[in-house]
């Protein structure tokens, strides 16, 4: 609490500083300046400012200071995406009584979006058609470089931008919300663009754009610079957004993983939800490494990425008439239809001295011109960008390039815009081509056919293989991600400053990009949980996120389980969470598992957070109930871990607590999924709902077998829990490990 002798925090805040201060500036009117980077309020109570060591040291002791944190750098992690989640049909057609409708598109409601700024001039920031902004909304455009209030109208609500965790030199771009790098622009108009015709990038994916909720307002919040984003900006554009009044954070933006406590994003992330805002927030592109899932607090909507029923296909053609399958995004001129050139491989053509590594990844500087020029070249991906090696391969006179997989990226395919005629191939296509290239002796002579749009494909969707992979690193008992989304070869806005590729090289313009990520995947859910959002004003943003996780589906469009696009084979729930979000189901989910901050702060203390910790994350002094279990947080999953180091006996009971948002009465009946070596039994096994809002608790009983494990090592088996009335399916996965240490 802020002692009575100081009118106000900033007045107190200054005074702390000024007593660690080595050497305090004399100027009062320029410490009040530079001392005090910015001063957190709602989701974070605190400020930032520059120490020393020493200082923030000194710091520490202090009696009224809780925590000292350091300011950590972090990195940013669609014509067909409304028809694939089933809002609109092929003809670009809203589905008839459906969620659009229902939440007249998101119109009553504000996303923030936290990235890397805006391109207002794009057509997906049209506000034509939109009632006035809503009455809750108190945020402002704020102007700066290339940036006026004027660039903001019903559409494009407010504008801010923060830099105080940045030296000045790091800072480069435009001074303002304008977005120099595309990654913000791409984003936001995924979430809530405006539709827009006719939209491709190059003809690519043609057809109309539009954002998951068209209506919905966008805020955008500019905290990501060439250099990256900063811990100290992020907290201050959460604290921002909450006090501007939005709805939905939309977070495309990964960190490194640890305690709560000690992560300041955790905790505005909490104090997001304290104010009833729901964070929608990307799993990470570290796949598929397993624990390498990041944004990962339980009161956060973790997405994962997965394919949609459209890609765009291009083969690599031999002389022969051999045909290996890949993808791409090249616009520009072709090769010459049945002419082939010789194809090489780059590890064979590279300068003197540099290894053959170094050309195999196609390096710059590595490749010799007098090997390359008028040959298609195959570059092993790795180390440097996709894009960066085509770039590579042209300069030093290449006509093509093949982007060959290597063993740890599998079966998954990115297609970019390259700068250069272009395919990349799976490893299974990779290893062949490279076979064929070491045994023949004849020159090989190939071409690139490049076959533009393909849609319907199946299946769909795939888990990316890029996108990070659970379990939960910092808890076994909530299970990490939470859900899928699209993620790849996303159409969206872009900016004028950069080429598609990103490239400084790169002169093209576009007004529309096709990129890949769960940074693409995170506002598709932020887009649905705004539509979730206008159709119940009411729902808090855990009905939300249960209402998306529990209807998830994990059948694709061939009517088989879910695959994992490194191997073709079945994913699992560390891959994909619960499922796959279907939004017209989650309008309607029949049962939600809600949840409160108190539930939260009882999570905490169950999972043996001390007070002070407790406290540095929820801004409150907590005592600690006794006899409360982590596993009985009431989340839609649930996810139950044996130490065999401490037990023999593999058995545990979770509690769940289920509201009925439905009119009228229903009766629920459980079926029951058994992971192997696993009985689930769910006392009582059928639920009797007189009226909406009514609540009822039932009990999982967990009895495991001993698994197969070497003396070190951890091993996790996956079931599902299905409640079903005859009109909603309410589903739940169960994740039960055991490991010995």
């Amino acid at each position: 609490m802020k002692p009575s002798a100081f009118s106000d925090v900033e007045h107190w805040y200054r005074s702390t500083m000024r007593s660690v201060r080595s050497t305090p500036p004399l100027d009062s009117e320029n410490f009040k300046q530079t001392d005090l980077l910015r001063v957190y309020k709602r989701v974070f109570h605190g400020f930032a400012a520059e120490l020393t060591s020493q200082e923030a040291e000194l710091l520490k002791t202090r009696p009224e200071v809780l925590a000292v944190y350091p300011n950590e750098m972090l990195q940013l992690h669609t014509t067909r995406s409304p028809h694939f989640l089933g809002l609109m049909n092929s003809n670009h057609v809203p589905t008839p009584k459906g969620l659009f409708r229902d939440s007249d598109y998101g119109s009553g409601v504000v996303i923030g979006v936290l990235d890397t700024g805006v391109w207002p001039e794009r057509e997906s920031y049209n506000d034509n058609g939109l009632d006035s902004v809503p009455s809750h909304w108190k945020g402002e455009c704020v102007e700066g470089q290339n940036f006026t209030r004027a660039h903001c109208n019903k559409k494009l609500v407010g504008a801010r931008f923060f830099a105080n965790g940045l030296s000045p030199d790091e800072t480069k771009g435009y001074s303002s919300a304008r977005d120099s790098e595309g990654h913000g622009t791409h984003t936001s108009s995924t979430a809530a663009g405006s539709e827009v015709a006719n939209a491709s990038l190059f003809g690519y994916a043609r057809g109309i754009a539009s954002g998951i909720a068209p209506k919905a307002r966008i805020a955008v919040y500019k905290v990501c610079w060439p250099s990256g984003c900063t811990s100290v900006d992020i907290v201050a554009a959460y604290d921002k957004a909450v006090e501007d009044g939005v709805d939905i954070i939309s977070f495309s933006i990964g960190g490194n993983v640890g305690p709560y406590y000690l992560d300041p994003i955790a905790i505005a992330q909490f104090g997001a939800l304290e104010h009833n805002v729901l964070v929608s927030a990307s799993a990470g592109n570290d796949g598929p490494t397993e624990g390498t899932v990041c944004n990962i607090p339980p009161w956060v909507t973790t997405i994962a990425a997965g394919t949609i029923d459209r890609r765009f296909p291009a083969n690599l053609v031999l002389e022969d008439g051999t045909v290996f399958p890949g993808v791409s995004l090249y616009g520009g001129p072709a090769l010459p239809k049945k002419r082939y050139v010789p194809l090489v491989y780059g590890g064979n053509v590279s300068i003197n001295g540099s290894g053959v590594s170094s050309g195999a990844l196609c390096m710059p500087g590595h490749l010799d011109p007098k090997l390359v020029s008028g040959k298609i070249i195959v570059c092993e991906r790795g180390v440097i960008a996709r894009a960066l090696k085509g770039e590579v391969v042209k300069d030093a006179g290449g006509v093509g390039m093949v982007l060959a997989n290597v063993d740890s990226l599998g079966e998954s395919l990115i297609a970019d815009a390259h700068v250069l005629p272009t395919v990349a191939i799976p490893v299974s296509s990779a290893n062949k081509v490279l076979s064929y290239l070491a045994s023949s002796q004849f020159p090989v002579r190939a071409t690139i056919v490049f076959r533009e749009t393909e849609l319907n494909v199946h299946p769909a969707p795939v888990v990316a293989g890029f996108s990070s992979r659970g379990p939960n690193t910092m808890s076994d008992y909530v299970i990490k991600p939470d859900l899928t989304a699209p993620g790849v070869d996303i159409l969206a806005a872009w900016t004028d400053d950069v080429g598609p590729t990103g490239l400084p090289s790169d002169t093209r313009r576009t007004k529309f990009n096709i990129m890949s990520g769960t940074s693409m995947a995170c506002p598709h859910i932020s887009g649905v949980a705004a539509l979730l959002k206008g159709a119940h004003r009411d729902w808090s943003p855990s009905r939300i996120k249960s209402a998306m996780m529990t209807t998830s589906y994990v059948v694709d469009n061939a009517g088989n389980q879910l695959l994992d696009e490194m191997t073709y084979k079945v994913s699992k729930v560390w891959d994909y969470g619960s499922g796959h979000v279907d939004p017209e189901k989650a309008v309607d989910p029949g049962l939600v598992y809600d949840l409160t901050v108190d539930d939260y702060i009882d999570f905490l203390c169950a999972s043996n957070y001390d007070q002070k910790e407790i406290t540095l994350i929820t801004r409150r002094s907590v005592t600690c109930k006794k006899g409360l279990k982590a596993w009985d947080l009431n989340y839609p999953s649930i996810g139950i871990a044996f130490n065999r180091t401490r037990t023999q006996r593999y058995e545990k009971t979770v509690t769940r607590t289920v509201t009925h948002v439905s009119e009228g009465a229903s009766s629920y009946t459980v079926k029951v999924e058994n992971p192997p070596n696993v009985v689930i039994t769910v006392v009582p096994p059928k639920l009797e709902f007189s009226k909406k809002d009514d609540k009822l608790n039932y009990v999982v009983k967990i009895s495991a077998k001993k698994f197969d494990l070497p003396d070190i090592g951890r091993k996790s088996v996956f079931g599902r829990i299905t409640w079903q009335d005859g009109r909603h399916v309410v589903s739940m996965p169960i994740a039960v490990t055991q490991f010995s240490l």
